[in-house]
């Protein structure tokens, strides 16, 4: 038995919450846009592991990470676009595209991106939180990406532009009662395909922190399902922004526990306590299967409230 350092474990659970929890943010973000037009796309997978692949291919090419995070959005805003378009056509079900979608993104990344797996390409730089600390743990928790800040930033503004501006009206109008936004002269389909471009964008930034900064390189393995658990994430957090952010911040705890044991000497077990992000996830759906209550908050026009 092992005497456990529960303030390295804090510690360490601290900053896996936040280094494993910043691509949830965005990918569940955009995901939130997405269904409060009233569309699911369960592509963003794909669009997560292709952004991962662009942003660093330009990465290295460009010698700039920002401009590889950059460029994985644009590559997430046209498969976005993809999505909200084919969508629109009659009697195309959204469901079914993004699967499609979700095996389209990841097979064009895995073929394209072969040649990226060795090379290294510049990483994100980390904000340093702690240089006034001499604990060595404190000053390596405080050490954050940047685009966690621009998360929580967003997380905020989106709270405030859904329930307080007209486009955030518009988008909560043809998510929830289409006839009446149509009545009222808001295009439908315009609406819905900007939202899920702009979901889209959010994914693929997502998947740039993975290859750019952690855990910071291209693989075929790199994304383990973060887009598809985003769906149920955003289900988690009643499609409001500032619960995406918290949700994403306990998924990456989940995420981190593993890690955060080791550190502390603890091995046994190990395997399954990575597990934790999947056995959250499968208990967020269980919990999903009462529309009366879970769902209650779920916009009028998703397929998962039809």
């Amino acid at each position: 038995m092992h005497d456990i350092d529960f303030t390295t474990l804090l510690l360490a659970l601290f900053a896996g919450a936040i280094r494993v929890g910043t691509p949830f943010l965005f990918v569940s973000l955009g995901e939130c846009l997405t269904e409060k037009g009233g569309r699911v796309n369960l592509g963003l997978e794909g669009i997560l592991v292709c952004g991962a692949m662009t942003g660093y291919a330009a990465s290295f090419y460009s010698g700039s990470a920002w401009l590889g995070v950059l460029a994985a959005g644009c590559t997430g805003l046209l498969l976005g676009v993809l999505h909200g378009v084919v969508c629109s056509l009659p009697r195309v079900n959204d469901i079914a595209f993004g699967i499609a979608l979700m095996l389209l993104g990841t097979g064009l990344a895995f073929f394209l991106g072969k040649p990226f797996i060795q090379p290294q390409a510049p990483m994100l730089p980390s904000i340093d939180l702690g240089a006034w600390s001499s604990n060595d743990r404190l000053h390596h928790a405080l050490q954050i990406n940047a685009l966690f800040f621009i998360g929580v930033v967003l997380a905020l503004v989106l709270q405030w532009g859904l329930s307080a501006t007209r486009w955030g009206l518009a988008l909560r109008l043809v998510g929830d009662h289409a006839e009446t936004a149509r009545a009222l002269g808001y295009r439908l389909t315009g609406t819905r395909i900007a939202a899920t471009a702009a979901g889209g964008f959010l994914a693929a930034v997502g998947g740039a922190y993975l290859s750019l900064y952690y855990p910071g390189s291209w693989n075929e393995g790199l994304s383990s399902g973060q887009g598809l658990m985003a769906v149920a994430l955003v289900i988690f957090a009643r499609w409001q922004p500032w619960r995406c952010l918290l949700a994403a911040l306990l998924f990456g705890a989940a995420g981190a526990l593993g890690p955060a044991l080791q550190a502390v000497g603890v091995t046994s077990g190990y395997y399954l306590f990575n597990a934790a992000p999947y056995a959250l996830t499968l208990l967020i759906m269980i919990m999903t299967c009462r529309p009366d209550r879970t769902l209650s908050s779920a916009p009028g026009e998703l397929s998962l409230t039809r």
